[in-house]
């Protein structure tokens, strides 16, 4: 049996995949990874202008989650002029067509704060990409989409507002396209980054507190219970030190495949005035978590043999 290597995947030109979303390419018949393509090989200069004007990478993986190769980036997001930034996608499957919720924020900036929405694509083929609306959340610092179906019909997206206690705020749809903001979802400590997903008869929901991973657990997908965190303490594997960051969930049978990333240089002391490049740099990452005595379980150090998705898709 072939061993999940760790890092699952560090992409070969910035060295700064992050914020990964995991989805089937039907037309493919690849598990394809949309990620925030960092700039760490920016110039070395001591603010944030390197995770600005990013891209949105893609990695694609033919055997079941075991190796991924890069593919190039995400085509048609910039529809005007100049060099802006897009994070955090989120990629959604109708059945019919893809549709990619992803963090626009307008030009390249040296510090944090700056405006932020979110933006909604469509695409046949999950490489192209044309855009259809920016979403008017009742907020100006919106970032960070996560999109599920409905039991009952509709969509429910979660989104991090920084205008609201940068909490999770969520928002319904009839139809992927037209949203109507629905107020407060999660309001414990400031974090980011929500995922929501099914498992074990109940939902999950979880946040990155820059801590660990925050567990919820939801019989309604209105009213969540706060649980521990997850991916909290370093992993023994390589670059798998320090707590786990912004994840996306697959779901396969009674397990939940918790895609992440690390910054693996900061637990070995790596500072911004020491080494900005071991500093910057990120790695994905994969962990299986599952439901024990009703609470969410990881253990990151586990070893996982290949195939962890479906090889065939979902």
């Amino acid at each position: 049996m072939t061993e999940i290597p760790k890092p699952l995947f560090r992409d070969p030109f910035q060295d700064g995949a992050a914020d990964p979303t995991v989805i089937w390419n039907r037309a493919a018949g690849e598990w394809w990874m949309f990620y925030t393509n960092r700039r760490v090989l920016a110039p070395p200069i001591d603010d944030v202008a390197w995770v600005f004007g990013t891209d949105i990478g893609i990695a694609a993986s033919a055997d079941g989650g075991a190796t991924w190769s890069y593919r190039g980036t995400a085509q048609g997001l910039e529809t005007g002029w100049g060099r802006n930034t897009f994070w955090a996608p989120e990629v959604v499957d109708d059945g019919v067509i893809y549709h990619m919720y992803v963090s626009y924020i307008e030009g390249v900036h040296t510090r944090w704060g700056a405006p932020g929405a979110i933006r909604h694509y469509t695409s046949v083929d999950l490489a192209r990409w044309e855009y259809q609306s920016t979403l008017d959340l009742n907020s100006e610092h919106v970032i960070d989409a996560c999109v599920v179906q409905l039991p009952d019909g509709g969509w429910r997206m979660w989104f991090k507002d920084d205008d609201h206690g940068t909490h999770t705020y969520s928002a319904d749809s009839p139809d992927l396209y037209r949203w109507t903001p629905g107020g407060a979802a999660v309001e414990n400590l400031p974090h980011e980054g929500p995922n929501v997903f099914g498992l074990g008869g109940s939902y999950w929901m979880l946040t990155d507190e820059w801590a660990g991973l925050r567990v919820h657990r939801s019989t309604d997908l209105r009213t969540w219970e706060i649980q521990d965190r997850i991916l909290a303490d370093s992993g023994s594997g390589e670059d798998d030190g320090g707590n786990g960051l912004h994840a996306d969930v697959v779901v396969v049978g009674n397990d939940a495949f918790v895609f992440y990333f690390t910054h693996p240089g900061r637990p070995t002391g790596a500072t911004a005035s020491d080494s900005l490049y071991a500093h910057r740099r990120t790695s994905i990452q994969v962990a299986r978590a599952s439901v024990a005595g009703g609470r969410l379980v990881c253990d990151r150090d586990e070893v996982l043999t290949a195939p962890i998705l479906p090889p065939d898709g979902p």
